[in-house]
């Protein structure tokens, strides 16, 4: 056979031409792509391509405009929004505080003020024998169906859970066995055996141990939760002023923009938006000022004196109850160290207390018309405090007829000097709830409008912001 010749190498540095596998299957090249090579660019998400489309879109000046036009637009609305709900939530708490939690502690105050006038009240007529007057009788029971009237008013607007339904279950509980003793002191008083005297003390001992000190708490807790009202009512809505600050800065910011890259002074939808931002910015400052003032007032003035007034008005009622007893007891019932008459140390301590409460409230008055009957009440403390003098030194003379006289008795009596104080009082508490209830509404009605009128004018704001910016757009059409 013949030698085999070895094939010519192919010139230069060309690679020798690969021969097809007898299947006939092609071979790719070296290099090439076979689908699931590196030699083509690798495929790309539709995230990264419309992440890609929108940065090339905020390159250009339609695109920044359409990103400024969206963040005014959402500062706007947040900013209606944000203001709509904490003015909302002002405006409530400044609501109750007119039409719930002030009231409630007012009705709290007149229950403790009607148990201690009706303990007086009850005294008053034992002291005047058997034949008890028919207007001391009927004080009593108007005192009594007072009570229980607030009582079922305050459990109707209380939670039974909170502290203050406790007291008033407390105080629904222990009424009917006071007027059970006061009754059943009347009825031995009528028929002349001492035993009265012991029913009546034993019911002076409910009231100030039992009934009173319930309706004082009840007092102190509606008085907190009337403090709390305040305070939710006063709070400042900074978010509220930030997002309007923000936003207005923003719309002078663009509208500088604006000027810069156009010339143009005036973009009319951004001015109309910076015109409504500007009006509930102004609304919302104001107003809130007028309302926190006006509610200050109301606390600072009516509140306080009407606490002040109200811790006078008991002092004086529980210093006649005890006046009264002083009576009553004869001097049965001493102090703790047993030198000294429980009833008259009891009634020099209340009248030290009404003094001061007085003075107090004196100074609290802003006004000729709360300061006179303040004037009047501590005038008549003067002659009540020198007429029981008088009547306590009738009593240790041994003439007990005479000192009643001169206790329960006509013009002359230091019952005339208690009643002139309570009258005084009763007045000078009319017009500081008067001057409360005044002042309280002044700023709750400052708040009227403003969360309806925040978010409107926040979405006028952010459709004339579009629109100015839809106005700018429309020049790359």
């Amino acid at each position: 056979m013949a030698a085999q010749v070895a094939p010519a190498a192919p010139p230069g540095n060309a690679a020798p031409a690969q021969v097809a596998p007898a299947s006939g299957t092609a071979v790719p090249p070296p290099g090439g792509d076979s689908g699931t090579g590196t030699g083509a660019p690798p495929r790309r998400g539709a995230w990264a391509e419309n992440t890609d489309r929108l940065r090339a879109a905020a390159m250009t000046e339609p695109g920044r405009l359409r990103i400024i036009g969206a963040v005014l637009a959402a500062l706007l609305l947040v900013f209606g929004a944000m203001t709509a709900f904490q003015i909302a939530d002002r405006s409530s708490a400044a609501d109750d505080v007119v039409g719930r939690s002030q009231p409630l502690s007012a009705d709290a105050a007149s229950i403790y003020r009607s148990l201690a006038d009706a303990d007086t009240a009850a005294a008053s007529g034992f002291l005047a024998g058997a034949q008890e007057p028919a207007d001391m009788r009927e004080r009593y029971h108007r005192d009594i169906a007072n009570a229980s009237r607030l009582l079922v008013k305050a459990a109707a607007n209380t939670d039974g859970s909170t502290q203050s339904g406790h007291y008033i279950a407390e105080l629904n509980e222990h009424l009917p066995r006071y007027t059970g003793l006061v009754e059943r002191a009347r009825a031995n008083n009528r028929q002349g055996l001492p035993l009265g005297g012991a029913y009546l003390r034993y019911a002076n001992q409910q009231m100030t141990t039992e009934l009173l000190p319930a309706a004082q708490k009840l007092y102190e807790a509606e008085t907190e939760r009337l403090d709390r009202d305040h305070e939710a009512a006063q709070l400042w809505p900074f978010a509220s002023l930030a997002f309007g600050v923000l936003a207005l800065g923003t719309l002078v910011w663009a509208q500088r923009r604006n000027y810069l890259r156009t010339n143009r002074v005036f973009n009319h939808g951004l001015l109309a938006a910076s015109a409504a931002s500007t009006v509930v910015l102004l609304w919302l400052a104001i107003g809130h000022t007028v309302a926190r003032a006006e509610l200050h007032d109301a606390r600072a003035h009516g509140q306080q004196s009407l606490k002040v007034l109200n811790d006078a008005r008991i002092s004086s009622l529980k210093a006649r109850a005890n006046e009264n007893l002083t009576l009553v007891a004869r001097g049965a019932v001493l102090t703790a160290d047993g030198k000294s008459d429980k009833y008259e140390t009891d009634y020099k301590a209340g009248m030290q207390r009404l003094r001061t409460s007085l003075n107090e409230a004196e100074g609290l008055a802003d006004d000729g018309e709360g300061r006179t009957p303040v004037l009047d009440a501590t005038s008549a403390v003067a002659e009540w405090t020198t007429r029981h003098q008088s009547a306590a030194d009738t009593d240790k003379a041994g003439d007990y007829a005479g000192a009643l006289a001169k206790v329960i008795g006509g013009k002359e009596s230091t019952g005339s000097s208690f009643d002139r104080v309570d009258a005084a009082l009763e007045q000078a508490l009319a017009h500081e709830q008067a001057e409360f209830t005044a002042a309280a509404a002044n700023g709750r009605d400052a708040l009227t409008g403003l969360p309806v009128g925040a978010a409107a004018l926040a979405v006028l704001g952010a459709a004339g912001a579009m629109l100015g910016i839809g106005r700018r757009l429309s020049e790359y059409r």
